[in-house]
């Protein structure tokens, strides 16, 4: 697996494709790049060079748990950075909810970075912001509180990190727990400070400032509620709409395993994004 140096972290990445335009996919959560692979492998297969990556503190990637920005714009920095490094720039971007929040924050970070996007399961609302800054950073705060930096080594999520690079031990280990708690706490307040924006991590006049075409896939859950992805379809001047499944569909979930229920969705997102693509991207010339 080909690991690039990027800004201090060495972040762990593959390129699926031989040719086409460049596009760069980024799973929700802190999910490893492996949640993205089976889109990427479809969107590659129609002609695309399609760039994934486990961001640092996910994945097999180092954990660095410093910065004075928060750690979705340090992820969107680190994206800009490995995408120069292999020559993808500008780059399709697009992810689910975490992703959507990075591809977003690249767009308006870096300018020239994108030339477009492909956005699922918009974030939003009080809800999501209570509930994303406790999983990704409260309860790793009260871990460093109640043990230090050996119970935050011992918790689910990071103690995959450690298993998957084990140089994360020594990394985390040697964090003071104070600092550890006042840089968490910090990026956990990004999220508290989005509760009112129309999409976590934007200001509507930030939104309303992107120019690139966009291909919008709300959510339909409390973290990612319909109408968040709607509004932002709204702010996005030129933006498509698309839903993954009618209410008839959605009835039918009910009967179906999580794993079929996860292979039909990529299925589906796979049939909305290839075809905006190869209208937008190669109807373009882009290359």
């Amino acid at each position: 697996m080909p690991v690039a140096e990027i800004n201090g972290a060495n972040i762990c990445y593959e390129v699926l494709g031989e040719d086409g335009p460049w596009v760069a996919l980024t799973p929700g959560g802190r999910a490893a790049k492996e949640a993205v692979k089976p889109l990427a492998r479809a969107i590659a297969a129609a002609g695309y060079r399609v760039l994934i990556h486990d961001r640092r503190n996910c994945g097999a990637s180092d954990v660095v748990i410093d910065g004075e920005e928060s750690e979705q714009e340090i992820w969107a920095d680190d994206l800009a950075e490995l995408l120069a490094e292999v020559g993808a720039l500008p780059v399709w971007a697009g992810g689910g909810s975490a992703g959507c929040r990075l591809s977003l924050l690249l767009t308006l970070r870096h300018t020239h970075a994108t030339r477009g996007l492909l956005l699922w399961s918009v974030t939003g609302g009080q809800v999501a912001a209570e509930r994303l800054g406790y999983n990704y950073y409260g309860q790793y705060i009260e871990a460093a509180e109640r043990g230090g930096m050996a119970a935050v080594c011992e918790t689910p999520f990071f103690k995959e990190r450690i298993e998957q690079n084990p140089s994360n031990k020594d990394r985390l280990m040697s964090m003071d727990p104070t600092r550890f708690c006042r840089v968490m706490d910090r990026w956990r307040q990004f999220f508290l400070d989005g509760a009112d924006l129309p999409v976590i991590g934007a200001t509507r006049a930030q939104l309303a400032s992107i120019t690139v075409p966009a291909c919008i896939v709300p959510g339909n859950d409390d973290v990612h509620p319909r109408k968040v992805g709607e509004g932002l379809h709204e702010v996005l001047r030129d933006s498509e709409l698309h839903y993954l499944r009618t209410e008839a569909e959605a009835a039918l979930l009910a009967d179906m395993s999580p794993e079929e229920v996860l292979a039909d969705s990529r299925r589906r997102l796979a049939s909305i994004f290839i075809p905006f693509l190869d209208a937008r991207a190669k109807g373009a010339g882009a290359s």
